[in-house]
């Protein structure tokens, strides 16, 4: 192919401008320009992916399916042109047209279709997924407004809508052509026909689905894969009769209630209302990406009895778990299959990733409500129950394993249950996290299928999360390695070990952290009016907000120090900045109190002379993908405190190591095999191990000793009781520590129990730093140690273990 050049990309966008907004360079915004930047490498892809799925046809290729309901895909403009590998073309072609880049690409909004490191890590996949030529697509729901935009309000989160479309609308290509129809509700009919059983839904409500298509361009290749996004419309938009009577909100009722199911991520669930139509969401997409999978299927083999040859469906988590019920509608009702075939083609076609071992996230759906929603599916669910119960059953009978293994079970439908039973793989997502899953959380499963069980560790896009966002770090990767072979082949970082002892090697590193600090405190200073200390510790904490991942533990140990420098206020030499970022779900009442006590304890700080340039707390506002990008390369300590065995693996430490972060952790998620790799030597683990926190559980943990017993404890805690000087106690905190709250024990996720060694570990942490070459060493070794965190390992895994489709 012909290299692009610089004059080549400032033509095509000239002409983008004129033909798709009527303006010249000299006349357009910023944001017509970031537009135009979008659509003239949108139409490069198209063009790619034509070729990449005529390609697929030709060869019959097993076409792999990744179905998740976020995918937390970030700004894509700089990303893209990375791929491509016209960035610095791009650069130059908008500085020659008048424009500054980097105001271009600030002003993209972040693409709003996700929460977490579910999302995060979805995203990532997409991109190995192209780089390693697998022919693949992902489906999910294009958001309006996504999960929310976070306000700091007087210490408060407030949630604001994220209309991240104006802009970012760009990087959609609808296809109207291939809308599919979801029906909800009504009644089936069944009859015979010709000796065939028919089953119709009639009287049901119909929405249709639209999809959406955003072009993946993989690194170092013309493959080019799609993100499907199904966006919900209604089959008639307005009643015009309504609407010549006057009754203008009641003529568009149907086309708002439809279109209410692509508008937010994860609406509230604690009403029916609300469960309601998470559960319409989850059908929707699950019954629109089947429909056009089989439609597609079906039109190249002219069957649907080889479709486990030709599809793999991955699941991510338990949304989409509804797949399985539906595959099965499609290939009885529609394809005419009897049940053994159909249930034959479903369990070889079906892989689920479980991403939590909590309770609350392994879905139940209320029977009445599946009955009522979808009453074909139902049946189906039914009938799929009976059979697994049955087999459960004959194989253990034990009533309190078939009671625990029921798909339909007290009048609720168990997603989990539903995924092991249809699924051909059940796979964790790290180590830890995947023998948790076989030894409790589906130990019984595991006993009766353990060939069902597999474990792929979670990766990240380490171009991205590297190279692109952190080019000083790149380019002494490149001088010390030889070349960009790592982009590729991610375990080349391994040859940084080799420089450990090499002075100027480290002393060039933490000049790269060095500057990257100085560039966060600008960019913190210029969007958010914040001064930050480029010569403090970065201490960072930044992630979901939830009781397990134990921020309120790192805020205890602040509390700790801000009152020992009360008693001596030379207690601190070395400037201490802790960073922290996190959304709560808005129904999540502690979380939010958690947050506002962050922000109350950042005030007192802030406005006592004593910590001034020694001790500091910073909530960064509406924390995020393109927040992250600032902060990763910026960061030197991360923290990943979670309960020991709560967290299935994390993606966000993955990050802050290959950035040189140290870790300051508990022997949790994929931080376990991050020790594996690294030693003692090179983080600050502590805490209790996940086997010592279940026999705490079982000897009976009581947390009100340690607060009798511990001074320093007892004054933390004290502290929560007696306020900050906003005037804001936080005696319900203090409670739901030592007493429990709301029908949760006391303490449920031991902060208490792990504070003195956290401690501890901050403090060993902190002298550490005093000896910038041993940091910058451990920190070379966690950079060189990183490259098996790589998402492309982490799909090349699922390529060659549960997918089986080849890959480059």
């Amino acid at each position: 192919m012909t290299p692009i050049t610089t004059q080549t990309l400032e033509n095509a966008l000239t002409a983008k401008l004129m033909v798709s907004f009527g303006k010249t360079a000299a006349e357009a915004t910023d944001g017509e320009m970031m537009r135009a930047s979008a659509l003239v490498l949108r139409d490069m892809m198209a063009l790619r992916e034509v070729e990449t799925r005529q390609k697929a046809r030709q060869q019959h290729a097993r076409q792999v399916h990744y179905l998740s309901l976020e995918f937390l895909m970030g700004r894509s403009l700089m990303k893209n042109a990375y791929n491509l590998g016209l960035l610095p073309q791009l650069r130059e072609a908008l500085e020659h047209l008048g424009f500054k880049a980097a105001d271009i690409f600030e002003i993209e909004p972040d693409a709003a279709l996700g929460n977490g490191g579910l999302g995060r890590l979805a995203a990532c996949y997409l991109d190995s997924m192209t780089t390693l030529e697998i022919p693949a697509t992902g489906y999910s729901i294009c958001y309006e407004l996504g999960i929310f935009k976070q306000k700091i309000v007087e210490g408060q989160q407030v949630e604001l809508p994220d209309n991240w479309k104006d802009l970012g609308a760009a990087w959609l290509m609808p296809k109207p052509a291939e809308t599919q129809e979801v029906r909800f509700g009504g009644t089936v009919r069944e009859f015979w026909d010709n000796g065939h059983l028919h089953i119709v839904n009639e009287d049901a409500t119909v929405v249709q689905a639209v999809p959406c298509d955003m072009e993946i361009a993989g690194y170092g290749t013309e493959h080019v894969n799609v993100l499907r996004l199904w966006d919900a419309r209604s089959t008639q938009p307005v009643d015009m009769s309504l609407f010549s009577r006057g009754e203008y909100l009641k003529a568009a009722e149907d086309e708002a209630m439809a279109e209410t199911i692509a508008k937010v991520l994860y609406p509230e669930d604690n009403h029916l209302e609300g469960k309601s139509l998470r559960l319409k969401q989850q059908y929707f997409f699950v019954s629109a990406t089947l429909q056009s999978i089989a439609a597609k299927h079906t039109e190249l083999y002219g069957t649907m009895k080889n479709f486990h040859e030709k599809n793999v469906i991955q699941i991510n988590d338990t949304h989409p778990a509804l797949v399985i019920p539906e595959l099965m509608r499609i290939l009885i009702d529609d394809a005419g299959m009897d049940w053994d075939e159909a249930w034959d083609i479903t369990t070889r076609s079906v892989a689920y990733t479980n991403h939590t071992v909590l309770s609350e996230a392994l879905e139940r759906w209320p029977q009445s409500l599946v009955e009522f929603l979808l009453p074909r599916v139902w049946q189906i669910i039914l009938e799929i129950s009976r059979r697994w119960q049955k087999k459960v059953e004959d194989f253990y009978h034990d009533p309190k394993k078939t009671e625990k293994m029921a798909i339909v079970w007290g009048g609720q439908v168990r997603m989990a249950n539903l995924c092991i039973a249809g699924g051909m793989a059940v796979n964790g997502v790290s180590g830890l996290h995947s023998e948790i899953l076989k030894k409790d959380v589906f130990r019984d499963a595991y006993g009766m299928e353990p060939w069902k069980f597999r474990n792929v560790t979670n990766g990240i896009d380490h171009r991205r999360w590297l190279s692109e966002i952190n080019p000083g770090l790149d380019g002494l990767i490149r001088d010390l390695t030889g070349g960009d072979d790592y982009l590729l082949h991610p375990q080349a970082l391994k040859k940084l070990d080799d420089y450990a002892d090499d002075a100027s090697v480290l002393e060039r590193l933490g000049a790269i952290k060095r500057a990257n600090k100085a560039a966060f405190a600008a960019h913190a200073k210029k969007t958010r009016g914040v001064e930050l200390n480029p010569d403090a510790i970065f201490d960072v904490q930044v992630k979901r907000l939830h009781e397990y991942k134990r921020q309120l533990l790192n805020v205890l140990h602040i509390i700790a120090l801000y009152q020992k420098l009360q008693d001596d206020p030379n207690a601190i030499t070395q400037p201490h900045t802790f960073l922290f970022g996190a959304k709560a779900a808005p129904g999540y009442a502690v979380a939010k109190r958690i947050i506002r006590l962050i922000n109350s304890l950042a005030d007192q700080i802030d406005h006592d002379p004593i910590c001034r340039d020694k001790l500091q707390v910073v909530f960064l506002e509406n924390y995020r993908v393109s927040l992250a990008e600032q902060l990763m390369p910026a960061s030197e300590v991360s923290q990943q405190i979670s309960t020991a065995g709560k967290e299935a693996s994390g993606t966000g430490n993955m990050k802050f190591m290959m950035n040189g972060a140290l870790t300051v952790g508990t022997l949790d998620g994929a931080n376990v095999e991050m020790h594996d790799l690294l030693g003692d030597e090179n983080m600050f683990l502590f805490g209790l191990r996940a086997d010592e926190v279940e026999q705490l559980k079982r000897e009976g943990y009581v947390p009100q000793r340690l607060y009798n017993r511990d001074p320093v404890l007892h004054r933390c805690l004290d502290a929560l009781r007696t306020g900050f000087r906003d005037g804001v106690r936080y005696d319900d905190l203090y409670q739901r520590l030592l007493f429990g709250a709301g029908g949760s024990p006391a303490d449920e996720y031991f902060l208490l129990a792990d504070f003195q060694a956290y401690c501890q570990a901050e403090k060993r942490m902190a002298e550490t730093y005093r000896d910038q070459t041993a940091w910058n060493r451990m920190s070379l070794h966690n950079i060189a140690r990183s490259g098996v965190f790589a998402a492309d390992r982490a799909v090349a895994e699922y390529a060659d273990n549960i997918w089986h489709v080849p890959h480059k």
